[in-house]
């Protein structure tokens, strides 16, 4: 078996499924209720773990414990999943869709910092040039 990993979808991805719960990084959750939250078996999110794909936390007798990125994330897959995607496939899609999230992030705050050097720019014209 090989194992996968990567990161939940960002909140810009098209395949970012929301799960409304308070806080995003608490581990909060069961497995039996985090399948009945995202609508999955127990078995295919405690695979999930298996494979690497999501890591929950462990409570203190060695239960594991999702968070609500943690179920965005399996929510996401098994979107993908029903799609006709592979496990890998579908993680494969999370961490380019990912990256490209932060690319036009990236993007974004350059575009932005080029424009405000151009208004600066045209609000103080560079001194005329003397001839000697």
């Amino acid at each position: 078996m090989s194992r996968v990993s990567g990161a939940a979808p960002s909140r810009t991805s098209r395949v970012h499924r929301p799960v409304n719960v308070p806080d995003d990084v608490a581990p909060l959750f069961t497995v039996s209720q985090a399948a009945g939250i995202v609508d999955m078996q127990p078995a295919f999110i405690r695979r999930l773990d298996t494979e690497g794909v999501v890591c929950p936390a462990r409570s203190v007798g060695g239960q594991r414990r999702y968070s609500r990125v943690e179920l965005d994330h399996i929510a996401a897959l098994a979107a993908l999943m029903s799609e006709g995607m592979t496990l890998v496939g579908a993680q494969r899609i999370v961490e380019l869709e990912n990256e490209v999230a932060e690319l036009r992030r990236q993007l974004a705050d350059e575009t932005s910092t080029r424009n405000r050097t151009r208004r600066l720019s045209a609000d103080h014209p560079p001194a005329p040039r003397s001839t000697v």
